[in-house]
């Protein structure tokens, strides 16, 4: 029994970019490509100060225009469409911080934020300019990632 969890952590946990590398240019390159990955943790944080700031702006301006402190159906759904791309960028900060914190591509966490955008896909979808194709296409994408999503929890 201990073996076997072993052996499927062994499966799930393994390092992308060690630093230990036994070809001293590969290694070389894996710091690089850390540093690459940890400035990229650092534009994603500005990414979302300047959504959250956007989310305040646009909030703002759709109260303080008429009719006064009043939201219309389309003021909201674009309003959560923001939101959602906030949450979005959030969720990939901590793919990132993960990504550098352990060396291990965290699969569950990918997959939950790939449901996510296509979650916000869904919620700001305006289904009368939308071709059925393409909601087919959007509900075989939730699907996929919804039993990927259920295999991963169920494995672990």
């Amino acid at each position: 029994m201990a073996n076997e969890r072993s052996r499927r952590d062994h499966r799930i946990v393994h390092e992308e970019l060690p630093r230990d590398y036994e070809n001293k240019l590969i290694s070389k390159l894996h710091v690089v490509i850390r540093g690459s990955i940890a400035i990229l943790a650092i534009l994603m944080t500005l990414v979302i100060v300047w959504g959250v700031l956007d989310v305040g702006y646009i909030l703002i301006m759709k109260l303080l225009s008429p009719p006064f402190l009043l939201l219309s159906v389309g003021d909201i759904f674009q309003l959560f469409g923001t939101f959602m791309i906030v949450l979005i960028a959030v969720e990939i900060f901590i793919n990132i911080r993960l990504y550098l914190g352990t060396n291990v591509i965290p699969i569950q966490l990918v997959v939950a934020t790939a449901l996510m955008a296509i979650a916000r896909k869904v919620i700001v979808l305006d289904i009368e300019k939308v071709a059925y194709t393409d909601v087919l296409a959007i509900a075989a994408v939730v699907l996929a990632l919804g039993i990927t999503h259920w295999l991963i929890v169920r494995d672990h």
